[in-house]
């Protein structure tokens, strides 16, 4: 008895379903390897990072320049009063 189309889409749909997994739990393996065992330095250099990952945002965004409004300021009608 030939199979249905419909069998057929279900099993290449599991079929990839379970490659990703496989690859998702290879790369989660890799980064556990890649890993460095020394954790605080690992903490330091992930903040500075972030904060020049945060810098290069703002910059993109343009925040903090006199200007343009931040988003804050948007957001608040009062903002302006409130700082003088």
């Amino acid at each position: 008895m030939p199979r249905g189309r419909s069998t057929f889409s279900k099993r290449q749909k599991e079929q990839a379903r379970q490659q990703k997994q496989r690859d998702k739990n290879e790369r989660k393996t890799q980064r556990k390897q890649e890993k460095p065992e020394g954790g605080v330095v690992d903490e330091q250099d992930e903040l500075r990072e972030m904060r020049e990952h945060a810098a290069a945002q703002a910059a993109l965004f343009h925040t903090g320049t006199d200007d343009q409004p931040n988003s804050l300021e948007l957001l608040t009608p009062h903002a302006k009063q409130a700082d003088h």
